[in-house]
């Protein structure tokens, strides 16, 4: 139920300032390769804590994909460059990416 209410609030927050932004912008790769390094971080934390494997996994994309958000609330204000759906994008393949790498190493 939490879910469901982070994600209708940051669906509702992203609509007040959108980028104008290209699908293969220069930033693209930054967020791609920055959420794959959160997501394997994350998971890496959850398990030195003794999570089980799905735990690990669902708290290294949750880890990432909040970075990515949270980044994405910053740029949405009225000095930033927008909130940008095609960023959040590449942020959440990032974090599949990342993830599916981390896993592969356990």
């Amino acid at each position: 139920m939490r879910a469901c209410i982070l994600c209708i609030a940051l669906l509702c927050s992203g609509c007040a300032h959108q980028a104008q932004d290209s699908w293969t912008g220069k930033d693209k790769a930054q967020h791609y390769v920055s959420s794959a390094l959160l997501a394997a971080a994350g998971s890496e934390i959850a398990h030195h804590q003794q999570q089980d494997n799905a735990q690990n996994l669902r708290f290294g994309l949750m880890f990432s994909l909040s970075f990515g958000a949270a980044k994405e609330l910053y740029d949405s204000r009225a000095a930033g460059s927008g909130w940008s759906w095609k960023d959040l994008a590449w942020d959440a393949a990032g974090a599949a990416s990342g993830i599916m790498l981390w896993n592969i190493r356990h």
